[in-house]
């Protein structure tokens, strides 16, 4: 196992390369140096010998530091996603985990979210629909996906509440791997989420709202036959109770697509969609 160490002199970090070897005669192992790097400001891919440019530890790092440009940090998370594709599609959860680990303890959860796992969703539900795969394995990954989030999202079920906000989808929308991600990281940061995805009444809906008296309700949309019911949720919400309703997900990123009663969210990220749907009064 490699992995980077970093030793802090007057308040700069520098880096070394160094792997795990084990010692059988105390049974136990050791830090092995591979390679003093210099500088963590100043590290690039160039820095780190070829035999270990592809670790998924040393490719999560590089990826997360700005001094790595642009064209190489795009070449460095096409890598990860290109891993994630392969273990959601053949089921395997224990990489998908050692994977989210190691690029979030440096880049964070949401990064994780943004740059990794919802551009892969992204792509897998497109290849399915180019019927380049098959319903299984869109099925498989999902499931992968979804127990991921609901296991990071198990850590927040008893931290302090700020605001209610609830989630939902329109009827016949299956798909809530945004909503999940959604829910995680609004629970995150303090707030009450009440997550009534994948599908439910609308009435029944309605109704909850109405008992829970949230402070914002978030519509996501996956699908595009899903467009037109979620536009009856929201106008059926809005005409019971006078509360923010936002709209977002994949089906409705065409500009031309709107929304009379709610604030329709476009090509943001976790973070300005936790302090837009928070802020409303």
């Amino acid at each position: 196992m490699v992995y980077l160490r970093a030793k802090t002199v007057k308040g700069e970090k520098y880096l070394y390369l160094v792997k795990s070897v084990w010692d059988p005669k105390k049974s136990t192992s050791r830090q092995e140096t591979i390679k003093y790097l210099g500088r963590a400001a100043e590290i690039t891919k160039d820095d780190i010998p070829p035999d270990y440019r592809n670790d998924k530890k040393i490719i999560a790092y590089l990826s997360s530091i700005d001094t790595v440009s642009i064209v190489e940090k795009e070449e460095l998370l096409a890598k990860l996603r290109g891993q994630l594709y392969r273990y959601l599609i053949r089921g395997d959860f224990d990489s998908t985990k050692q994977l989210y680990d190691t690029y979030s303890a440096t880049s964070g959860t949401p990064g994780f979210f943004e740059k990794i796992l919802t551009p892969v969703m992204y792509q897998i539900g497109d290849m399915w629909a180019k019927n380049q795969i098959g319903i299984a394995d869109e099925h498989v990954a999902s499931n992968i996906a979804n127990t991921l989030v609901k296991m990071i999202n198990s850590k927040y079920t008893d931290i302090s509440t700020k605001k209610k906000i609830v989630i939902c989808v329109p009827e016949g929308e299956e798909h809530n791997l945004g909503a999940n991600i959604l829910e995680m990281h609004l629970a995150s940061i303090g707030h009450r989420v009440y997550n009534l995805t994948p599908t439910e009444p609308h009435n029944s809906i309605v109704s909850f709202v109405e008992s829970t008296k949230p402070d914002s309700i978030v519509v996501s949309v996956t699908l595009d036959d899903s467009i037109k019911p979620a536009q009856r949720l929201i106008k059926k919400i809005a005409e019971h109770i006078d509360v923010p309703i936002f709209v977002g997900g994949q089906a409705i990123k065409d500009e031309q697509i709107q929304f009379e009663y709610a604030q329709i969210i476009r090509d943001t990220n976790l973070k300005n969609i936790a302090r837009l749907v928070t802020s409303k009064k």
